[in-house]
């Protein structure tokens, strides 16, 4: 008996027409040159930030920012993901807390792990294995304590970081094992204000956060939760708007990050770090910080020893 492996004529011309709009869509990404995305972890008690750069999507690089000369230092890169919403870096800006996957499941490390490093660097002094992509990273407590969002799967490879690691959780709420959970609780520490807290409505917004500018400005956040992905955005992403006292919004919906700086807004769009300040009638100031598609993956060595 043979098995016929004709296709049928509609079923073979709807095979054709998905496979020329999948070969498409890779033309299309080639020629359009996505920037890349930026987050940025700024410390609380310094004049301090690392820049987390993604792009292309599986390489990662941490750059320093000096927020009072706004000088910019690649620290180093990595060829996987960093889960950029469960980071942080510690008050007095000297260390990094951050959650990785490079998806090599046979390595020590298990594919992904936790680790604490010095700023800007990837070098992990402390490292912990975690084997999948369900909780990990966590938040420092404190200079010199850290509390790790665990879950299940963690394994102790090296402590050499110096720090206390703190059970107790850091948060009034709990917003799950993902990214929310760490994120939500790092944005209302660092004087974010939760105005609503929806848990993915229907058009993926889950929650919305203030912050005050001066008297006139507040910045809003929008953060968003989704089971889809966009070109140039993940399944979890902000948008922003400046909302006036006089009650004017101005949507600003380039800007992928955004915080208040002292007396300056500063705001990633494009692949690029800007900043500019509010007055009563708007931005003034505005100007380029610093353009981060014009560095490129390099090997790059910590100037310490694990």
């Amino acid at each position: 008996m043979e098995i016929s492996l004709i296709i049928p004529a509609c079923r073979f011309h709807r095979y054709q027409v998905l496979k020329w709009r999948k070969e498409r869509r890779i033309l299309l990404r080639m020629k359009r040159k996505i920037p890349p995305r930026l987050h940025v972890l700024m410390a609380r008690d310094a004049d301090t930030a690392v820049v987390i750069r993604r792009g292309p999507s599986r390489c990662t690089a941490f750059v320093g920012w000096n927020r009072s000369t706004d000088e910019f230092r690649v620290g180093q890169w990595l060829k996987g993901r960093i889960y950029e919403r469960r980071c942080d870096i510690s008050p007095d800006g000297k260390n990094l807390i951050y959650f990785a996957m490079n998806g090599r499941w046979q390595t020590e490390a298990r594919g992904s792990w936790t680790a604490i490093s010095r700023a800007p660097y990837l070098t992990a002094l402390t490292l912990l294995s975690k084997g999948d992509c369900w909780h990990g990273g966590g938040l420092f407590v404190g200079s010199d304590a850290y509390w790790l969002n665990d879950g299940y799967g963690h394994k102790l490879l090296r402590d050499g970081a110096g720090m206390r690691r703190s059970s107790a959780y850091p948060g009034k709420d709990y917003y799950g094992g993902e990214c929310p959970g760490v994120y939500y609780i790092r944005l209302q520490r660092d004087g974010w204000t939760m105005t609503v807290h929806i848990g993915a409505a229907s058009d993926g917004v889950d929650a919305v956060f203030e912050k005050r500018i001066n008297d006139h400005w507040t910045l809003r956040k929008t953060a968003y939760a989704t089971i889809t992905r966009t070109e140039g955005r993940g399944c979890y992403y902000d948008t922003h708007q400046l909302v006036g006292r006089n009650g004017d919004v101005l949507d600003r919906g380039s800007w992928e990050w955004a915080d208040v700086d002292g007396n300056r807004v500063v705001w990633a769009s494009n692949g690029c770090l800007h900043a500019g300040r509010m007055k009563a009638d708007g931005m003034h100031g505005e100007k380029l910080l610093f353009d981060f598609s014009t560095i490129q993956f390099e090997p790059i060595q910590a100037p310490y020893q694990v």
